[in-house]
């Protein structure tokens, strides 16, 4: 109990120090954290909690439930840097826990710990845990469900599987159907490669599925109900099956992603488990692949093979195979004795300094934060703001202002339908300049040759207010 203090104690040390320290210098950026933060942001704004919407159009990308985390942040805290980051912070210091009391109940609790260790001061874990996006809760509720379906299956004690169910409900709720197709597959793998698919004959897993339907059904019903078919269509047909059939950055669709994902991800402790692991296995050592090691493998190799299966790949997406990776490599750094305590304090303050003096300053240059400063002035006297020729790197300017941009594009191109394509993502509403008043003070943020072109076409009296790292801002002064 004494030990179990202590672990708890520097786990808690480590989680203060790499998940919370620095955060409010954190500027949330383009082009991926301020669609979510903007979308809370506007949850707040429209009072409404089930439709999320940007640029004040519903917004069918991601569900729920991760913009409730951002929105409760932003209802305590305002909007901030800090509040922003505040829900995958909470949500790292849970699966911490949650790593360590599975792992305690398996390998004892010097393995819990020494796994903690090794998750809390992972790159990938480190990243994802600062990082305003649905996949910290997503690797809780899938972390979760499959080890309450494992303490069910292990002491035949099916109640487990109503908490299995639940916590799958949740991460529907907050990345969609992988939230259940994913654990659904490790577990029947595992089954199957244990002849025990009886276990799955159970009254509580019936009653799980009502328990399933009922958490998930908070949100999906209410929007059927709402958006019919255009939901069905965006969320489930693009948002869903397109993530996996089509690519959406098709230079990433190499076989090789995944590979370098994985040692990247567990930097440091990679480099030093894979060589030991091939040592061991030259010397003939083999694995023992008793029921705990298993259900662990199916777990990590199964993440890996669905989403280097899908078409579109993203960094984050295999991250739900943390747990099982670091509890198999965690009896090896059990053996290291304090190099590991030094190793992770060498890390800490590599972490800390990245976050001081790399992440900060990077990280507000990857946002729109300098133009909507210097764009407030103007806004509070009326001028409208649009963007021309780049939509990149933008989308945080309506967060920071709460003033919504327009693209400005061609009455031709205005006129053209969407089709259920890639194109839905650009979320940024369109306006023709045929429609644009000149007797009207403007803010435009572009590029310098895009914004050069509009000059010409929209001659006056114009100026450059602030450079940027993708994009200047121009004011026009009113005919």
């Amino acid at each position: 109990m004494i030990n179990e203090k202590k672990h708890w104690a520097v786990l808690g040390g480590l989680w203060l120090v790499l998940y919370l320290l620095g955060n409010h210098l954190l500027t949330v950026t383009d082009p991926v954290e301020c669609n979510y933060a903007e979308t809370a942001r506007e949850m707040l704004v429209y009072n409404d909690y089930f439709s999320p919407r940007i640029f004040g159009n519903f917004w069918f990308d991601k569900p729920i439930f991760f913009y409730w985390e951002l929105a409760a942040a932003f209802h305590v805290f305002g909007f901030t840097n800090f509040a922003a980051r505040l829900a995958p912070s909470l949500t790292v210091l849970a699966s911490m826990g949650l790593l360590y009391w599975w792992g305690k109940r398996l390998y004892g609790s010097r393995v819990a710990f020494v796994a903690a260790l090794l998750f809390t001061t992972s790159l990938e874990t480190w990243y994802v845990g600062h990082a305003i996006v649905t996949d910290m809760t997503l690797l809780f509720t899938v972390s979760l469900t499959l080890i309450a379906f494992y303490c069910g299956y292990q002491q035949r004690c099916y109640n487990w599987y109503y908490l299995a169910m639940a916590s799958a409900a949740v991460a529907v709720l907050d990345k969609g159907p992988i939230g259940l197709c994913l654990p659904g597959l490790i577990i029947l793998l595992f089954l199957l490669w244990q002849r025990d698919i009886r276990a799955l004959l159970v009254k509580q897993l019936v009653g799980g599925f009502v328990v399933f339907c009922l958490v998930a059904g908070i949100w999906y019903v209410p929007m059927y109900m709402k958006h019919g078919q255009e939901f069905i269509d965006v969320f489930l047909g693009v948002h869903n099956v397109m993530r996996a059939t089509v690519s959406e950055h098709p230079r990433d669709n190499v076989w090789y992603y995944y590979f370098g994902i994985f040692l990247a991800g567990f930097f440091p402790w990679v480099f030093v488990a894979i060589p030991a692991f091939i040592k061991k296995w030259r010397s003939g050592w083999r694995l023992r692949l008793n029921t705990d090691t298993r259900f662990l493998l199916v777990w990590a190799v199964t993440v890996f093979v669905v989403f280097q299966c899908f078409a579109t790949k993203y960094v984050t997406y295999t991250f739900p195979y943390m747990f099982p990776v670091v509890l198999l490599m965690a009896r090896y750094f059990c053996n290291w004795g304090r190099k590991l305590f030094y190793g992770t304090a060498v890390m800490t303050v590599i972490y800390v300094g990245l976050v001081f003096g790399v992440a900060a300053p990077k990280m507000e240059h990857h946002s729109a934060y300098g133009l909507a400063q210097a764009a407030q002035p103007y806004l509070n006297q009326g001028a409208e703001v649009y963007c021309y020729g780049r939509r990149e790197g933008v989308v945080s300017f309506t967060y920071f202002t709460g003033h919504y941009l327009h693209d400005l594009v061609s009455q031709e191109e205005l006129e053209k339908s969407h089709k259920l394509d890639w194109s839905v993502t650009n979320i940024i509403p369109k306006a023709s300049l045929e429609s644009i008043e000149t007797d009207k003070p403007l803010l435009i943020i572009g590029g310098a040759e895009s914004v050069e072109n509009l000059q010409k076409k929209m001659p006056g009296n114009w100026r450059l207010l602030e450079k940027g790292r993708r994009n200047n801002l121009y004011y026009r002064e009113a005919d």
